[in-house]
């Protein structure tokens, strides 16, 4: 069954290794096969990786992306480490990260990552209150 993307006008989608720009009216297109696909909303750059759970995202995105993903373990494990030591309340986020990535399902472990994301906001809300 063929993957239904609709892109914006201008609209950015990564699919496998390959950039794709929608030019100025809405698109419809269908993917078939096998391929590791993200949508600019999914997409964080290196530049906006500003904090410890986005870094933990980027890892993550990057191994996706990548024909061999065991290449950016070493990176993401170092990343986890650092985190959980900063924050042991995050234990479980990471736990749910790290099921996604041993059952094979980068992009589960991308909107688990997300989750991340929006728990480290909670914490950084939470010292600032302080």
């Amino acid at each position: 069954m063929a993957l239904k993307v609709e892109l914006k006008p201008n609209e950015r989608i990564i699919i496998g290794q390959v950039v794709i720009r929608n030019d100025e009216q809405r698109t419809r297109f269908f993917i078939e096969g096998d391929a590791p696909i993200l949508r600019e909303k999914d997409i964080l750059t290196a530049a906006n990786a500003d904090s410890p759970a986005k870094k933990i995202y980027l890892a993550l995105q990057l191994m996706y992306l990548a024909q061999d993903p065991t290449h950016g373990h070493q990176t993401y494990f170092e990343l986890v480490r650092e985190f959980v030591q900063a924050a042991p309340s995050s234990l479980p986020h990471i736990h749910e990260i790290n099921n996604c990535i041993l059952s094979s399902d980068l992009y589960k472990a991308l909107k688990a990552a997300k989750k991340l994301i929006a728990y480290e906001a909670e914490l950084i809300e939470n010292a600032t209150r302080v």
